[in-house]
């Protein structure tokens, strides 16, 4: 069971996102905050797996309380959702310790899959977001030249086990690398990776 702890300063958006996120009988909301200093409070008291964070509230606003939880409790990953996509705003949520960034009109289904991919170390981000940090990344080309096999190998279509078949690795170590993957891409899933390769790759 993921727990989670959702903060906004809208009751129905509250209700709300908990009845979404508890729809697939795997996720467990134990808690709500009405502001950034109550999801603060909350994230020390009841350690929960992911925060669902507003980033427009009063007494502290999402990206302060995502910087005081992460210092507090660094285990508790932060999960923006929001309304917002202008670039600045984003780069200061992430920098703040927010591992993930949806958008509030996303589908009740992705949001669930957001909560699930955070819990599990990835980056959830929305693709609306992804544009606005993918391409900076791209130009610091964050990935060993192994990564960077293993990433135009999955673009192909390759399962893992085809993955370690072709470049002599163990599959273990082809899941250890699309994790890395993953994280330094900000992107949840392999089909993501694929289209940052196709993007980014030029051998792909």
């Amino acid at each position: 069971m993921i727990r989670v702890l959702i903060a906004d300063d809208h009751a129905m958006v509250r209700e709300g996102l908990a009845s979404v996120l508890a729809a697939d009988g795997d996720i467990d909301v134990v808690g709500v905050a009405a502001n950034g200093a109550e999801a603060v409070d909350l994230a020390i008291e009841l350690e929960p797996d992911v925060v669902m964070m507003d980033l427009s509230m009063p007494v502290m606003d999402g990206i302060a309380a995502a910087r005081g939880i992460h210092d507090a409790v660094p285990a508790v990953r932060i999960l923006v959702l929001t309304s917002f996509t202008d670039r600045d705003r984003v780069r200061r949520a992430i920098e703040a310790g927010a591992i993930g960034y949806q958008l509030k009109d996303a589908e009740p289904s992705d949001l669930r899959a957001a909560v699930r991919a955070a819990h599990a170390g990835h980056a959830p981000l929305d693709a609306r977001v992804a544009g606005i940090l993918l391409p900076d990344r791209a130009t610091q080309d964050p990935l060993s030249a192994r990564e960077r096999e293993v990433l135009a190998l999955v673009a192909q279509g390759l399962a893992n086990k085809q993955i370690a078949h072709q470049l002599d690795i163990a599959e273990r170590t082809v899941k250890a690398h699309l994790g890395s993957i993953f994280r330094q891409l900000g992107v949840a899933d392999r089909t993501s990776a694929a289209m940052w390769a196709r993007d980014n790759l030029p051998e792909t």
